[in-house]
């Protein structure tokens, strides 16, 4: 186990969100959210009378469609349970996110689009993480595309956690042009 044994606990809440990527027959990319939060405990809801231990007090579902630019081409989203019964009401406005392109500044997008009382805090949140998923499913097609092009930016995953810090082994290894210089090692005297 990775993490050391916990003290003596009991359970209250579990959130599961899986995200899939897959490549279109039409050359475009969806990257589909599915999130589900329950209590392990049962407890009344105004809207829905009590929502049972293990059900889902949410559960929603997004599917992200990109071009190979990483463009929003198209954004479906669904509610099939919340909390109140307005909560799918909001989901049309997902759409909204269609022409804004993943990468830098696309929290700060998803904020100005959707943020707020035009949209959901747990869709939002899961929009912001499918990112992640995007670049994950298409890389092979993002190196291809840089492959053979010279850029004077740095690449995008430099310095974005330890393992690509630039002045690190891997970085090293991966983009010499843009990797630090090893530090030297520190003399004992």
């Amino acid at each position: 186990m990775p993490l050391t044994p916990p003290v003596e606990r009991e359970h209250f809440h579990t959130r599961s969100i899986e995200t899939r990527g897959y490549r279109r027959r039409d050359g475009l990319w969806d990257i589909e959210a599915h999130l589900v939060d329950s209590k392990s405990y049962a407890f009344p809801n105004e809207h829905r009378g009590e929502i049972g231990a293990g059900e889902p007090l949410h559960d929603m579902w997004l599917r992200l469609t990109i071009d190979e630019d990483l463009v929003v081409q198209d954004l479906e989203a669904a509610t099939d349970a919340g909390p109140y019964g307005v909560c799918p009401e909001i989901t049309p406005n997902y759409r909204n996110m269609i022409g804004a392109r993943i990468g830098p500044g696309w929290r700060r997008e998803i904020k100005a689009r959707v943020g707020g009382v035009k949209g959901c805090t747990h869709l939002g949140e899961t929009l912001a993480a499918m990112a992640t998923v995007a670049y994950q499913a298409l890389y092979p097609v993002l190196i291809r595309k840089k492959s053979g092009k010279f850029s004077s930016e740095p690449p995008p995953l430099l310095n974005s956690c330890h393992a690509y810090r630039s002045d690190g082994d891997i970085a090293r290894k991966l983009w010499p042009d843009y990797a630090a210089p090893s530090k030297p090692a520190a003399q004992k005297g």
